[in-house]
Parts: C-alpha cells; sequence; structure tokens
C-alpha cells in the first residue's frame, strides 16, 4: 500500500480487513513459532492494491525476523536470486518477491531447490574448465505476491506451502483504514465522510488511502481541520468520481458503448478507435472494474452493456435491446 511513515500496520491486529485470511495466518504464525521453525513458503494472490506487500511485512514483524523485499523483473539471472540469498538472509528470515510471476525462467529453475532444500547451485568460470558448487542457505521463508496466478508455473506454484487469496474489501472495512490512517495523522474525520471515500474506492485499500489524501488537501486548502461528508463527497466530485467509483475514463467508456453503439455488441478494438484509446488499456485498466460492478460484459460478439449500466448513465435502454439483457 501507499503508506506515509508510520502508517503501515505492524500486527495482524492493526491489518484491516482480510478477516478470514487473518486467522488463518495467525494459527500458521502460532505454529510456527512453537515448533521454533520458520513459516512454510506463502504465495499471496490478489489484484493490485489489496495490501500483499504490508502483510508480508506484519508477518515478519509477527515473527520477529527481518524481510528482504525485490521483485520478479529486478531478478534477472541466477547470480542476482544467489546473492540475495546468500547475503541478505539469516535463520528464519522472510524474502518478499512482487510480481513472482515475472520471474525469469533460469532464476526460477535455480529457486527450486532454494525452496525445498535450502541450498542453491552456483556456477564458477566458464566454458569447459566450469564447476558448480552446492551452497548451504539458511532456513527462510519465501513469501510470493502475484496479480496473476495464472501465469505462474506448475512447479513454482506447487513448492508453496501455503496459498492465500486477497480479497476485495467492503466500504465499512475501507472506511476503518482510512479512520486509522487520520487518527495517526491527526486528522478529524466524521465517519460518514469515512464511509463516503470507501464507497468509492473500487473495494481497494491503497485507493482508498490516496483518495483520503486528496480529500484531506481539499480540506486544508478550504481551512477546514475535520472532515465532513460534504467537503468529502465535494472534494470526490471534483476529483470525477461518481457513487461507484468511476473515473472519467470509465465514464467515456459507457457513454460511447450506450450512446454510440446502443449498448452493443461491439468489437474491442472498434470501441478503443471511437474512444482514441488504446485496446489492451481498456481491457486490462478500464474493463475489469466495470465487469466486476456488472456494468458490462464480454460477449464472443463483442462488449455489452447491462440494464445497470443504461441506469447508472441515467439513460433510458432502447427497446431493440430488450432481448439482449436476457
Amino acid at each position: 500500500m501507499l503508506d506515509e511513515p508510520g502508517l503501515r500496520p505492524k500486527r495482524l491486529s492493526d491489518y484491516v480487513g482480510q478477516v478470514r485470511l487473518k486467522k488463518k495466518l495467525q494459527v500458521y504464525l502460532k505454529a510456527a513459532m512453537e515448533r521454533g521453525e520458520p513459516l512454510d513458503h506463502l504465495l499471496l494472490a490478489g489484484p493490485p492494491g489489496l495490501g500483499k506487500t504490508t502483510l508480508a511485512h506484519v508477518i515478519a514483524y509477527e515473527l520477529g525476523v527481518n524481510i528482504r523485499v525485490t521483485s520478479g523483473p529486478a531478478i534477472e539471472k541466477p547470480g542476482d536470486l544467489a546473492a540475495i540469498l546468500t547475503n541478505s538472509l539469516e535463520e528464519g528470515d522472510i524474502l518478499f518477491i512482487d510480481e513472482i510471476h515475472r520471474l525469469s525462467k533460469t532464476a526460477e529453475e535455480h529457486l527450486y531447490p532454494a525452496m525445498e532444500d535450502f541450498k542453491i547451485d552456483i556456477v564458477l568460470g566458464q566454458g569447459p574448465a566450469a564447476r558448480t558448487i552446492r551452497l548451504d542457505l539458511p532456513r527462510f521463508t519465501l513469501i510470493g505476491a502475484t496479480t496473476r496466478p495464472g501465469l505462474l508455473s506448475g512447479p513454482l506454484r506447487s513448492r508453496f506451502g501455503i496459498t492465500e487469496h486477497l480479497e476485495f474489501y467492503t466500504p465499512e472495512e475501507l472506511a476503518q483504514g482510512i479512520t486509522r490512517d487520520a487518527q495517526l495523522l491527526g486528522v478529524g474525520i466524521d465517519p460518514e465522510a469515512a464511509l463516503a471515500i470507501g464507497k468509492r474506492s473500487r473495494g481497494t485499500m491503497r485507493i482508498a488511502k490516496r483518495l483520503f489524501r486528496r480529500v484531506r488537501d481539499f480540506a486544508q486548502v478550504a481551512g477546514e481541520d475535520h472532515i465532513t461528508r460534504a467537503r468529502a463527497e465535494a472534494a470526490l466530485d471534483a476529483l470525477g468520481l461518481d457513487t461507484l467509483g468511476l473515473d472519467p475514463k470509465d465514464r467515456e467508456y459507457l457513454e460511447v458503448l450506450l450512446t454510440k453503439f446502443a449498448g452493443g455488441p461491439v468489437g474491442l478494438d472498434t470501441l478503443a478507435t471511437a474512444m482514441a484509446e488504446d485496446s489492451l488499456t481498456l481491457e486490462e485498466v478500464v474493463e475489469p472494474f466495470l465487469i466486476q460492478q456488472g456494468l458490462i460484459k464480454r460477449t464472443p460478439r463483442g462488449r455489452m452493456a447491462t440494464k445497470a449500466a443504461w441506469t447508472h448513465m441515467g439513460l433510458p435502454a432502447p427497446e431493440a435491446s430488450a432481448g439482449l439483457f436476457d
């Protein structure tokens, strides 16, 4: 999450949301500490902004161990991985690899013995004179985070003893996180204001924290030291977010789909051309939230608006489209 210094929670009790996951982690952590063993390797999956990195730091704090943070794209060669494993980790420490699905194939293959046997092979020299030595590693815990678990190879996924998926937050949980940040920053905020921000945060804690900062800016410039619901909603309106959390690009997508193509079906490339936008951006950035909200659906014939889209945009659905909603 995008936290200011001191805002990142340290303990599971301070970590907002993910109730079912936290209950399971409490069991895993307690069992590992009672046995005096490192926590089993853990894979955290879920959309960006749900707190995977924060949770890794919380686990390290709860276990009383150090954490080394890196990312899949940063580990280009096996030598990069070997340097991290041999120079940065002590017994029981945590290695956190973000976007682990982007790990190179060769680096991934060198990770297998490190995860299973706590050993790593290093090649010395080149050509016919090259030789391989196997080094012992401290018993560590690998925590991998991924936004696209389907891209992980089967062999890598199978080496994680614990696999968990983070869920989207409810508006009430987001409001709780916003209130916590406000208290730590010494900013007054009404519960209704925190909830108003939470409702427009797309179920994502990172977005809620970012919007809270922007609302705080508006309140500060207005000379207010306490954020009311009216101030929060006015600031969110000024940011171009509607009651569902749709931003201007989301609404433009719906407007083009509804007004220019009568709600579809229409091909993605045609939509992208009509919006003067890249089709990949629409598919990976704009459409996922619209689908989650039940506003559009992808069909073999193209993108189609749902009844909810017409209602949300305040437009009457054409009679010719009525049968398409069934």
